[in-house]
């Protein structure tokens, strides 16, 4: 089966703790602290593989978290950093964060990387806090959370020619004829649901990748008929194989759908209007097709390469093949569009904010939720710490002026304190 759209979840593997440790040997008074810092979490990380086609594994397995770091130790032993986990995925695959729609990446050559999950960096050992004030300090960060997303995962084939055309036009077939793809073939529309693959051989590393897109109708633009699905397998193509039903034996007008597909192309994408084709007139072993072949050519010839062909019976097919071969060589390589991930820009955002749900205030901010995860909230002085940090953000401060008072419920994250004047 062909997926081309998925939903995950992923997560970077949080920081290994930090160690609250003395150094305790012979003849070595007040050793002084001696605890390690935590190891760094693994990356999530997506890698092209030109091995893939499709994204079914996402279908079975939905969330993926990479490895915490190692916990850091006593003797001045820091925790082993973990691995990254890479994910494999198909040439051709956008990577966007749900909700905000932001491109995380872009997925076009075998072997490319994306980060899409960082993970936390380790806490810090007691050893990192000794000071001339504190020469024992009792507390260690725990580990950085990595970072965590909904990402939406969608593919667009990466193949040389496109096949457009009407649905029942014959794209199945030819397909079927030169490749060794096998999709299925049924005398109704729509026969085809999903994009097919075939590679055309003509000889010894002679060879090109065809897509065989579904049928699209009018409308397809606006997403009628699945067209969205559809038209996004068509962008990565250089060059269009535009069928006709030159028998018009679905009652339509060939040279009319012509045109309704080559609009919708234009309203879905400008570029895509103006990327090369041959016109394939399809089922010429059938009665009309003769007259609808010298109308098409009257039309289109001035403007088009006109190939009169029969899935059905091979006459013609390999005509057209070698003249796509031909133009494939010849065409320069274009610029094929390539989703614009987005630019690493650095605001300055604020350190936290403030809110009111029901009874509690809410805190919430990258740096201040950071700073209390990694706030061993069991250990006596680590919270001192906390507080002070909190002091200096002037969070205490704006929760004043915010309105609060003794005994107001204040939360950050996970963790819920009585605010005290």
């Amino acid at each position: 089966m062909f997926y081309d759209r998925a939903k995950i979840y992923i997560k970077g593997g949080d920081g290994g703790n930090g160690c609250v440790a003395f150094r305790r040997e012979k003849y070595v008074p007040e050793g002084g602290p001696w605890g390690g810092d935590g190891g760094r979490g693994g990356d999530v990380i997506f890698r092209g593989d030109e091995g893939l086609r499709t994204l079914v594994d996402f279908r079975y397995q939905r969330h993926y978290k990479a490895d915490r770091g190692q916990h850091g130790q006593g003797k001045g032993m820091h925790g082993r950093g973990a691995e990254n986990m890479v994910i494999r995925v198909p040439l051709g695959t956008v990577i966007r964060e749900e909700g905000s729609d932001r491109i995380l990446g872009d997925i076009t050559t075998n072997g490319q990387e994306v980060v899409v999950a960082r993970g936390g960096r380790g806490g810090r050992g007691n050893a990192r806090f000794a000071s001339s004030q504190n020469k024992a300090p009792t507390m260690a960060e725990k580990g950085e959370p990595g970072e965590e997303r909904q990402l939406i995962l969608e593919l667009k084939l990466l193949a040389d020619v496109g096949l457009l055309g009407y649905p029942n036009a014959g794209k199945s077939t030819l397909i079927a004829r030169v490749s060794a793809a096998r999709p299925k073939i049924a005398d109704y529309p729509f026969t085809t649901l999903t994009p097919n693959l075939g590679v055309v051989s003509l000889g010894e590393s002679e060879s090109f990748v065809v897509a065989d897109i579904p049928g699209l109708i009018e409308g397809a633009h606006t997403g009628v008929g699945l067209g969205h699905y559809f038209l996004r397998h068509v962008e990565r193509t250089k060059l269009l194989v535009h069928m006709l039903d030159g028998a018009g034996t679905e009652d339509r007008d060939p040279l009319d759908d012509f045109h309704i597909i080559n609009q919708e192309l234009a309203l879905y994408n400008e570029a895509l209007a103006a990327r090369p084709q041959v016109v394939a007139v399809n089922k010429m072993d059938l009665p009309g097709s003769d007259e609808n072949l010298a109308r098409i050519k009257d039309a289109l010839a001035g403007e088009y390469e006109i190939f009169p062909i029969s899935a059905v019976t091979g006459v013609g097919v390999p005509e057209l093949m070698h003249r796509v071969h031909d133009l494939l060589k010849e065409l320069p390589v274009p610029d094929l569009p390539v989703e614009q991930t987005a630019e690493t820009v650095h605001r300055a955002e604020p350190r936290f904010s403030i809110h009111r749900e029901d009874d509690e205030l809410v805190v919430t901010g990258r740096e201040i939720e950071k700073h209390v995860a990694m706030t061993d909230l069991d250990n006596e002085a680590a919270v001192d710490r906390l507080q002070r940090i909190m002091q200096v953000m002037g969070l205490e401060k704006a929760l004043r002026d915010y309105g609060a008072k003794n005994g107001d419920t204040v939360r950050i994250k996970d963790m819920t304190f009585e605010f005290v004047e």
